[in-house]
């Protein structure tokens, strides 16, 4: 079989499984989008909730649920703190990017903009940087980008998330310095202790993630799959929680699934994500590659069997400290 036949196979195969398991884009965000609810976006890299999980994002912030998006990875391509040659390093461009996009949907009203509060807080013994602005809160671990085999690259030590969680490496260090995680079950914990602190005693939290299943998400980014797991894992036992899977690369040779104004509400999260980019020296990523995602919003869920009023079943996480940025 020719490589292009295969391709085909597959995507016929992703495409059947798509119909069969997904349903319209609107019921993801449309439901339960209201203030006692807690939606996560875990996303490996900082512009993937803005190509893969959106319009579904824009709906949960302007819906006034609490929103929090989790990025693992610096995204930074093998560079770690490096500038590439440029003014700033890539990685905080990257998060510029991310901030950007999400201050624009949360001021999306018309309101003007207002202090937001950025700083490090400590979870399981881990400092990491949290933002918050108005419903919305941020993180940014920083992990090193894993390359898409997940076999990490050489600038940055070949650590990766796919790494750790086979036990290949010990550890997994923040590219940034601030903290590294001894082992798969420390960054399971850690990504634990932050969800039940944003959920407090929320009885709905949705968990929005990219797919797991091969089938339906074919040649995915072993960051986005790594990420997925951590996050899935850090929530075991969690009744109340609403499980959102994603496709992710697959999406973008898939038929367009949404209408106009929800096509509109995608474009301009990433053509902000882009400006803020660009803000920082870095290239723009406002072109026909990043386009080709826009106008799908592609997901399977899986309900919440109960509703959780208390951490009773996530107490082995520990709590979270603050300290100075």
């Amino acid at each position: 079989m020719t490589e292009g036949s295969v391709l085909a196979s597959r995507l016929a195969l992703c495409a059947g499984f798509v119909a069969l398991l997904l349903p319209a884009p609107w019921a993801l965000a449309g439901e339960g989008a209201f203030s006692g609810k807690v939606s996560f976006y875990f996303s490996a890299h900082e512009d993937d909730w803005q190509l893969f999980m959106n319009p579904s994002a824009f709906q949960d912030v302007v819906g006034k649920a609490k929103t929090v998006f989790v990025h693992l990875t610096a995204g930074d391509a093998g560079l770690g703190t490096g500038t590439g040659g440029r003014k700033h390093p890539y990685y905080l461009a990257r998060e510029n990017g991310a901030e950007a996009a999400i201050r624009f949907m949360a001021d999306e009203a018309g309101d003007r903009p207002v202090d937001g509060d950025a700083g490090v807080k400590a979870f399981n013994g881990h400092p990491i940087y949290r933002g918050s602005y108005r419903g919305t809160a941020t993180y940014f671990l920083r992990l090193p980008d894993g390359h898409p085999t997940g076999s990490g690259f050489k600038d940055t030590g070949n650590q990766s998330l796919a790494r750790l969680a086979s036990g290949q490496i010990a550890s997994l260090a923040a590219i940034d310095g601030s903290t590294s995680y001894r082992g798969w079950a420390d960054l399971v914990s850690t990504l634990r202790s932050i969800v039940n602190y944003e959920r407090v005693r929320t009885p709905l939290i949705q968990l929005n993630v990219a797919e797991q299943d091969p089938r339906i998400n074919p040649d995915d980014h072993s960051d986005h799959q790594m990420t997925a797991k951590a996050a899935l894992e850090s929530a075991e036992g969690l009744s109340c929680a609403r499980r959102v899977h994603y496709v992710d690369y697959a999406s973008r040779s898939l038929a367009e699934n949404l209408q106009a104004h929800e096509r509109d509400m995608e474009s301009s999260v990433l053509a902000v994500t882009a400006a803020g980019i660009l803000a920082r020296d870095h290239a723009n990523i406002w072109n026909s590659y990043f386009r080709s995602y826009l106008g799908r919003n592609y997901f399977r869920a899986e309900e919440a069997t109960g509703r959780c009023t208390d951490h009773s079943s996530m107490q082995t996480a520990g709590s979270a400290n603050t300290t100075s940025k």
